[in-house]
């Protein structure tokens, strides 16, 4: 078995609705459940879109067409003080707190109450200023890679290492919402990885478990995907999250690839070895036969149990003689052959 367990991050994102108490809520959820983390957004929505930005296109799907992205972000804000009370909760339910920052400002707010690990959302891996600026801190960086080709995803690693700091986690992620399994490209995962020599994991958006699961059968260090406590609830995330119990199917179904991984020695289990003795075979006599008499092919046949010689005998004992009588279905042993 691998030697560390795969983070799981429930991405709650924005599924508060703005709610501190929903927020908190969706802590409860995702530990019961057996999340490693819980995630949130941090930023302003004056910040980071003009106040005629248009909504990305599945957004449009899923929220009113006619609202701007900046008054549906800002309906999904919390307050600066909320991401302390929520850090401290998760502190209480013994589950890791993170938040992606959008800006300097939103940065600076996390590491002042003292986040351990800040998670750069896609749209950020081109924007090397910032990422020199979060690097800076010397925490462990999660940088989900979607939208970005390879000379983009260098650049970001090189900008980090730049600013001193190698603990990076590059996530693989494909950025539509719900994002099609055909585009998940798993395999670039293993490019990131040996190209830039990082530790690795996968951002999930795809509607069922299936690339998750293959993600950590390659090797997926991390594995964060989208949850809510209704799919049903407005606004432009839910639908493509997860639901608790939904979650909980793709933690159960993360942690049973891990043990199907094994160790990589191969080497029977412990389980299967009291199997051998009866799906071996041995040499045994295929019919009855008199002692002093030579042992040709005719003689002998493969059976179980694992009783006499082994079938690996086969050449050793034709030619040579029988020193008892053998009944048909009798073993060939290293008495009853004059090897």
């Amino acid at each position: 078995m691998r030697a560390k367990k795969v983070y799981i991050i429930a991405e709650a994102g924005v599924n508060h609705n703005g709610s501190l108490e929903m927020a908190f809520q969706l802590i409860d959820k995702a530990k019961e459940i057996g999340a490693d983390c819980v995630k949130f957004q941090t930023f302003k929505a004056a910040q980071i879109v003009t106040a005629s930005s248009p909504k990305a296109s599945y957004q449009l799907k899923v929220t009113d067409a006619q609202e701007s992205q900046f008054d549906m972000l800002k309906k999904l804000e919390l307050q600066k003080e909320d991401f302390k009370k929520l850090k401290d909760y998760c502190k209480t339910k013994q589950i890791d707190f993170m938040s992606t920052p959008y800006n300097f400002e939103d940065a600076d707010l996390l590491n002042d109450i003292g986040v351990d690990t800040f998670k750069i959302a896609s749209g950020q891996i081109a924007e090397l200023p910032f990422l020199k600026y979060v690097a800076a801190f010397k925490k462990r960086m999660i940088v989900s890679t979607g939208m970005a080709d390879m000379q983009e995803v260098e650049a970001a690693v090189h900008a980090m290492h730049e600013a001193g700091n190698k603990n990076i986690v590059i996530l693989q992620c494909n950025t539509d919402y719900p994002s099609k399994i055909e585009d998940t490209n798993l395999l670039a995962m293993l490019t990131m990885r040996d190209k830039l020599q990082v530790h690795v994991g996968y951002s999930c958006h795809v509607p069922n478990n299936y690339a998750c699961f293959a993600a950590v059968a390659l090797g997926a260090e991390m594995i964060e995907k989208h949850f809510t406590l209704d799919k049903t609830l407005p606004g432009p995330d839910h639908s493509c999250s997860l639901e608790p119990q939904e979650f909980k199917e793709l933690i159960d179904g993360i942690r049973n690839v891990e043990k199907c991984l094994g160790t990589g020695v191969k080497t029977p289990s412990e389980s299967e070895q009291k199997n051998t003795y009866g799906m071996r075979r041995s040499l045994v006599a295929k019919t009855n036969i008199k002692a002093g008499t030579v042992i040709t092919q005719e003689h002998i046949a493969f059976k179980r149990p694992m009783n006499g010689l082994s079938p690996n005998y086969l050449e050793r004992v034709l030619g040579k003689k029988i020193k008892i009588d053998l009944q048909q279905d009798e073993p060939f042993t290293l008495t009853s052959v004059d090897l």
